[in-house]
């Protein structure tokens, strides 16, 4: 029987920790664990069938860390280690009949651009050639674990599902607070890996099972597919020496059956830590547990950082990235002017917005290329969804590739083209979808023919697959103007798609068109359309008018409750919000703290024209970072917005630097930092995200990069007096050679030492002599600040 076949219909169970195991078997800190395929194939043999053993029926090859990036400047072919793990795996398989092979895929360990340097398409490129191997060595399906970035999730999932037709898992690791590195929540990776077809998803290491049974609500709410947990075997910490594991086989069994015990979870593993034994224990009590069949009507949107639920209570979508009637923006997309872009997204969400509309239609551009640079962009500073606003089919195509999360597109409507061309693009990428009730006879003048044609296309958005929870129809508002029943017809409309459950979206403003005065009627109609059913608004959030009646509508009907938002709105400095402004430049403080680069360079040369360059760093620059860092320390503010105000501040760096330069003076503090993944561990993004900050405040980094030998480092850091080294590891396989890094250090001289990585914590960080656990990059910069 095919393993889908037995998806969510019985209990299945994962393996448990390959490296755990290859440790006890002797592999040595730093060394490859992959590398184990060929000259110890017989130990990881051994290994996979003592899971098969303990009742597992899911086997992981031993290709957690193989990819190209992990081989460069080897011999090692990709190709040939995955070859090599499957018919390893498939052996051991072959004496356990109806046992599966899962091919194995990792991170790659580098953060994907815009926040890191690897290209979206170079690592959909990367998995591809993982996918292809392992479907040609006979892999049974792809699990993709360990991700802690949601764009990485995209583009493993992107690569398995054009590259094969087997089954898809997909896992991620959290924090205890149930956030990715890269700041996405539950809900958000959730409604992303579901719209982009994978077949069942859940959380893998980082937490043990008593944490992420904290967490398991927030994913069985967000998604109806099957539920898969890989908890470790609780926290690590050492004994003796050694990488230990606070959670024994039958505690570990004990709490997955707390959460398996009604049916939530599909398939249960385990990862770092968790041994036969544990499996064994987990498989005795969980065997007779039957998966239930969960629905889930949730409609969701979402950038990487956070998903808008629509439905619950109107949702504004914000209108003034589109070029029509705006003279300024127009000439902003002619000139590539991202930055003006980016600051009409980000005073539209200051005041309201949750979803940004992106539309740069202007005649004479590529506009394929400019929309997909006008969503990366936005999504680079800001982790609200977009609605993709375009009628170019290749515009869409390139934007909703490059999107990071699940996106709204506008829109298809109920011409035959535009279903055949829209729809298997919303079915690929995983949108939601806005329906114009329009089609080739035009729009139907009664709401009886509006409803046909929502009804028609959502039919047709059925055969592709596509739920009617993701069809959001826009009953099309006609101006009053023309049509004294207008506005009746739309509010009827609005009326029977909610009672049938239909989700709605409309541009409110096309009602008043050619009127005077039009936010006075704006506004009055907004207030029926949200009493008469209402989903989202495509509206201007600037408009005072607007505004008042969205948070009025909200007291009135009881969806604020207590009024919260209505008083936030209305009371103290929040009134300046109701206010509407001109788009205005940012101050230097101001760029840097919403991530804007060219802005930052534009405003710190305007002070430069006036202030001595110490005085910009000591009174804007320094302060904004501190802003930042202490909000991501709050979780206010996540990795995204962190690093990209560090490249804003950079930026501004940057110019003041070539100015003391060419006054002989320097914006350096003089002190040195080295910072290393240590031997063996080929994922730097923990590091380089420090590195960014350490420069911005001063520091001289001394970048070592992956897979440093610890004598190299102990070399480095006392041939250039340097007074911090940072060290930084990913694995439980390579905590080892953070351990005998430090030793040399010590043996070396007197340095102050950071350590880092998602698999350590306080306790580990203490046992093996650092002086200093961080938790993360802000952490690592304070704790070297507190030196001097």
């Amino acid at each position: 029987m095919l393993f889908k076949d037995l998806l969510g219909k019985k209990t299945l169970f994962f393996d448990g920790a390959m490296g755990t195991m290859l440790q006890a078997a002797g592999l040595k800190p730093g060394e490859l664990p992959e590398l184990w395929n060929f000259s110890h194939a017989g130990e990881v043999e051994k290994i996979h069938t003592a899971y098969l053993n303990a009742g597992a029926d899911i086997i992981k090859t031993n290709t957690f860390g193989a990819n190209r990036l992990k081989f460069a400047g080897t011999e090692i072919k990709t190709a040939d280690v995955i070859e090599q793990a499957v018919a390893i795996a498939k052996k051991a398989c072959a004496k356990k009949p109806g046992s599966f092979v899962a091919l194995d895929m990792g991170p790659t360990g580098k953060l994907l651009a815009p926040y890191g340097d690897l290209p979206f398409e170079e690592a959909v490129s990367i998995y591809a050639e993982i996918v292809q191997a392992g479907v040609k060595a006979g892999a049974d399906l792809i699990l993709i674990e360990t991700m802690s970035d949601t764009y990485e999730l995209k583009a493993a999932l992107l690569a398995a599902k054009e590259n094969s037709s087997l089954p898809v898992v997909a896992t991620m690791t959290l924090d205890e607070g149930g956030k990715l590195l890269t700041g996405g929540d539950i809900t958000a990776a959730a409604v992303m890996l579901e719209g982009l077809g994978a077949d069942a998803v859940g959380f893998n290491c980082g937490l043990g099972p008593a944490q992420m049974q904290k967490l398991l609500p927030q994913l069985l709410a967000a998604m109806p597919l099957p539920a898969v947990l890989n908890p470790n075997a609780g926290l690590p910490k050492e004994v003796n020496g050694k990488t230990v594991f606070d959670v024994d086989a039958e505690e570990f069994a004990q709490l997955m059956y707390a959460m398996a015990q009604d049916g939530s979870l599909a398939i249960m593993g385990g990862c770092c830590g968790t041994t036969p034994a544990h499996i064994a224990a987990l498989v005795n009590k969980c065997r007779n547990v039957v998966p239930r069949q969960r629905s889930c009507d949730l409609t969701a949107v979402a950038a990487y950082g956070s998903a808008v639920v629509i439905g619950q209570k109107p949702v504004i979508i914000g209108e003034r990235i589109n070029p029509t009637g705006k003279p300024r923006l127009k000439q902003a997309i002619l000139n590539g002017d991202y930055d003006y872009i980016c600051r009409l997204g980000l005073e539209q969400i200051d005041r309201g917005a949750g979803i940004l509309d992106v539309n740069v239609g202007v005649p004479g551009i590529d506009e394929a290329t400019v929309s997909a640079e006008a969503v990366q962009r936005l999504q680079a500073i800001t982790s609200v969804p977009l609605q993709i606003d375009t009628s170019n089919y290749e515009a869409m195509a390139r934007s909703l590739r490059l999107y990071n999360g699940k996106p709204l597109l506008n829109s298809v409507c109920g011409k035959e083209e535009s279903l055949e061309k829209v729809l298997p693009l919303v079915k690929k990428y995983g949108a939601a979808v806005v329906a114009l009730t329009l089609d080739d006879s035009g729009i139907p003048q009664t709401a009886e023919g509006r409803i046909a044609i929502a009804e028609k296309i959502i039919a047709r958005a059925a055969e592709y697959g596509i739920e009617k929870r993701n069809i959001i129809v826009d009953p099309l508002a006609l101006t009053i103007s023309t049509g004294s029943d207008n506005a009746n017809i739309d509010l009827q409309v609005l009326s029977e798609l909610k009672k049938r459950g239909i989700k709605t979206v409309m541009g409110v403003s096309n009602i008043s068109f050619g009127l005077p005065a039009r936010d006075a009627v704006n506004s009055a109609f907004f207030v029926l359309a949200m009493q008469a059913g209402l989903s989202c608004a495509i509206i201007n959030p600037q408009s005072e008018a607007m505004m008042n009646a969205y948070y009025a509508f909200g007291a009135l009907s009881g969806l604020d409750e207590g009024c919260k938002e209505y008083v936030a709105m209305f009371a103290g400095a929040a009134q300046a919000k109701q206010q509407p402004v001109q788009t205005a430049e940012y101050t230097l403080y101001e760029a840097i703290v919403k991530g804007l680069r060219e802005q930052s360079e534009k405003a710190v040369k305007e002070q430069l024209a006036g202030k001595q360059p110490l005085d910009i760093i000591n009174a804007e620059m320094i302060p904004a970072l501190d802003y930042v860092g202490k909000g991501f320390e709050e979780r206010r503010i996540f990795l995204p917005q962190l690093l990209m105000s560090a490249e804003a501040a950079k930026a501004a760096f940057n110019v003041i630097r070539d100015k003391m330069a060419a006054e002989g003076g320097s914006q350096s503090n003089g002190i040195k930092v080295i910072l290393a993944t240590v031997k063996g561990d080929i994922h730097d993004i923990g590091k380089n995200i420090v590195k960014v900050l350490f420069e911005n405040y001063g520091y001289l980094v001394i970048d070592l990069g992956k897979d440093v030998p610890p004598e190299k480092i102990a070399e480095t850091a006392v041939q250039n007096k340097v007074s911090v080294v940072g060290l930084s590891a990913l694995m439980t396989t390579t905590v080892g050679a953070m351990e005998e890094t430090i030793k040399a250090l010590r043996a070396a001289g007197d340095f102050k030492i950071i350590v880092g990585g998602a698999v350590l914590t306080q306790d580990y960080a203490d046992s093996i002599g650092a002086d200093c656990y961080a938790p993360n990059a802000v952490s690592a910069v304070n704790y070297a600040n507190s030196l001097q």
